[in-house]
């Protein structure tokens, strides 16, 4: 079967030269792109169950733009006013840029790792060891940031403030696509909740990291395209190499 229609499980690119546009008209593929999770905020409510009180962390640590958003809105929400002294230790250099939209940028004030490692931000983080750090998570996160920067004994509170959920996607017609194309977990289950009659058939599943590769087997389906490799880190890359060899293939 020639593949000659891709459904990506995430936003359509903004720029005009991102690779997987350049695919679809170097192949000649409709490529279609939805998000197959979004992401939900939880209310004030939701967050005081936590029993978790800001004043009490002189010092946050952001992973992700969405946490910063998440944070600033529920102490927006919950009428905390956060203090101008408040620390903040930023996974990478984007998501300390983006605390310009909720606070003035000092160096003194806003810390990130400018070889992106996150032990050189654990590095930081050890000057204030006595101090208390709060980071901000969605209710599906991945464990190792907290892990390994509590193995350097800094006393870390982890507050969930958003969760992942499905995407409505009833309005997709998921059998007129040749290949589908994921890049976590939760959409895998999306997949699942949304058509839960799903059948894979011919269709090509391509998957982004291990535990992608592992949702997608867990649920029964067969993975053709695993990604990243020792040869081959972009996914992009893998698929148009795999599709060009299908389509080129002799029946």
């Amino acid at each position: 079967m020639k593949i000659k229609k891709v459904l990506v499980s995430q936003p359509r690119p903004e720029q005009a030269q991102s690779p997987y546009l350049r695919m679809a008209d170097k192949l000649g593929l409709e490529m279609v792109f939805r998000p197959f999770i979004q992401v939900e905020g939880l209310t004030a409510y939701e967050f005081r169950k936590q029993k978790i009180d800001f004043a009490k962390f002189p010092s946050i640590v952001f992973t992700t733009r969405t946490a910063v958003d998440h944070f600033f809105r529920i102490a927006e929400e919950i009428r905390y006013t956060v203090p101008e002294t408040t620390r903040y230790f930023c996974t990478s250099e984007q998501v300390a840029l983006y605390l310009q939209k909720y606070t003035i940028y000092r160096k003194r004030k806003i810390f990130f790792p400018e070889d992106g490692e996150l032990k050189t931000l654990i590095k930081s983080m050890q000057r204030f060891k006595t101090e208390r750090f709060l980071i901000p998570l969605s209710d599906v996160h991945k464990a190792d940031i907290p892990r390994d920067i509590r193995k350097e004994g800094i006393r870390l509170t982890k507050v969930i403030l958003y969760r992942t959920v499905s995407s409505p996607l009833q309005d997709l017609d998921i059998n007129t696509f040749d290949a589908l194309v994921f890049y976590s977990p939760q959409g895998i289950k999306s997949l699942q909740e949304n058509f839960p009659n799903f059948e894979q058939g011919d269709k090509v599943i391509a998957a982004f990291g291990k535990s992608t590769h592992n949702a997608v087997k867990r649920a029964g389906y067969t993975l053709q395209v695993a990604v990243p490799t020792a040869a081959c880190k972009s996914m992009t890359e893998a698929l148009e190499h795999f599709i060009a060899e299908n389509n080129t293939k002799k029946k």
